[in-house]
């Protein structure tokens, strides 16, 4: 059948508002956004432990968080545990210019609740070797919110990694492999989502025969650990130098939570169920890059103090950004960056502790102007500090409880960008001095069994 040239006309037009539509709905379009690349336990820190010490003791730490950041240590405690906490980040993010009424860009919080367990699972083999596996899921929104998801376009800019984070999944091992070296492995668990929908549609927008799936898939990305003890290791029988020195490392897979969306229809007399309209976006959302890591630690009876060297391989998200629909066009440049820590933690009583860490994390995005996108980024300090105490006089339980409490402290450097936008009647071309804080609480009850 051959088209009149108004029939054509209306077609386009159709055409271009149902692809308007469905790109609005489907990709969230807004001004004001808020990405969240990264997760938790990158941006901020799992557990208290975590926090205070800026993740410069995480990778000896030997409670349920080191199921993320060094699996081996959960060899160090051969007791079963069960901690559950609460995390609120409260990040203050600017964006100022002349032509801004406010430098307010995000302030959306970020509130987790988290439930950690490990046990030991040798009961279960006949084999007298003790085999340790650990669980650790975050939900947002104090439980009430478990798939954050948002990818988008802005004009007026966002921020590449603070907001909303999906749902935290992370489940592994350890077990000992010779006197003082331990190993140990687990997967970060995340979603990748696909979505289809199928309907026949009138220029005015009512729909029929609609046809809707949407399916999440899971994926499994590994991370890798040993941890030696090099006085156990050296010198097992007897006193020596090397006593209280712990060195490890560990590798962290990249991942990411994503979602594919395809959509087609059709509309009688303009486009033909055998020549349907389709569309088609593929977007990430939370991003982790593949990280490298290695620590030092010195310990007595009373203090120890910790350095921790990451790197993060943040180049990789170029190819990812190349394949996804929503960000392709910002021709993102990322840098792999180096990332220093340093804890100490004291016992400044018999059941009291105080942990401090400090860290700085240079900014993994290389682009001062990113089109439509409009990434910010900064080099940042982090600052923590932690309260920990044990109640002994438990009459129900073997062991004491734990209590713990932190905060920590994100301080922004100020860095100018480049807004680029090419939407009709979009600001673009505006030189925007960014910066920002971000303010940390985090608590855990900690029960061992």
């Amino acid at each position: 059948m051959t088209m009149s040239p108004l029939q054509a006309s209306s077609a386009s037009r159709s055409r271009g508002r149902l692809t308007s539509a469905i790109a609005l709905t489907l990709a969230g379009l807004s001004t004001g956004a808020h990405a969240s690349m990264g997760n938790i336990g990158t941006t901020y820190g799992l557990f208290p432990a975590d926090i205070a010490s800026a993740q410069a003791l995480s990778m000896f730490n030997s409670q349920v968080s080191a199921t993320y950041y060094n699996p081996a240590y959960l060899a160090k405690d051969s007791r079963g545990e069960l901690t559950t906490g609460l995390l609120h980040a409260e990040p203050e993010l600017r964006a100022s210019s002349p032509a801004r009424d406010g430098d307010i860009l995000s302030d959306q919080e970020s509130q987790h609740v988290l439930i950690g367990m490990k046990t030991n699972l040798s009961s279960l083999t006949r084999f007298d070797h003790p085999i340790y596996l650990g669980f650790i899921a975050g939900v947002e929104k104090y439980g009430k919110e478990m798939l954050a998801f948002e990818s988008t376009t802005s004009e007026d800019g966002q921020f590449l990694e603070y907001g909303r984070q999906p749902l935290f999944l992370n489940i592994g091992g350890a077990t000992t492999a010779w006197r003082g070296i331990d190993v140990g492995a687990s997967f970060r668990i995340t979603l990748h989502s696909t979505a289809e929908l199928s309907t026949t549609t009138d220029l005015a927008g009512n729909t029929e025969y609609e046809s809707l799936s949407v399916n999440a898939e899971p994926s499994l990305r590994s991370i890798l650990s040993t941890n030696i003890d090099w006085g156990e290791t050296v010198c097992p029988d007897s006193d020596c130098w090397l006593d209280g020195w712990d060195t490890s490392f560990a590798y962290r897979s990249s991942s990411n939570t994503n979602t594919t969306v395809d959509a087609r229809t059709v509309i009688p007399g303009l486009i033909p169920e055998s020549a349907p309209l389709v569309f088609s976006v593929l977007t990430y959302d939370s991003y982790q890059p593949s990280i490298y890591a290695v620590g030092v630690q010195y310990s007595t009876d009373s203090w120890r103090v910790g350095v921790t060297l990451e790197q993060q391989n943040w180049s990789d998200l170029e190819d990812e950004f190349e394949n996804d629909t929503i960000k392709d066009q910002a021709n993102a440049k990322f840098d792999d960056i180096l990332i220093p820590r340093i804890g100490a933690e004291f016992k400044f009583a018999e059941h009291f502790g105080l942990t401090l860490g400090a860290a700085y994390q240079e900014s993994a995005l290389k682009s001062n102007s990113t089109q439509d996108v409009n990434y910010f980024d900064n080099d940042k300090y982090i600052f923590g500090i932690g309260l920990s105490a044990e109640y002994t006089r438990t009459r129900l339980f073997t062991y004491p409880i734990r209590f713990d409490i932190a905060y920590q402290h994100q301080m922004l450097e100020e860095r100018d960008f480049e807004t680029d936008n090419t939407a009709a009647g979009a600001r673009t071309g505006e030189t925007v001095t960014t910066d920002g804080d971000v303010d940390v609480i985090s608590g855990s009850v900690t029960f061992k069994f």
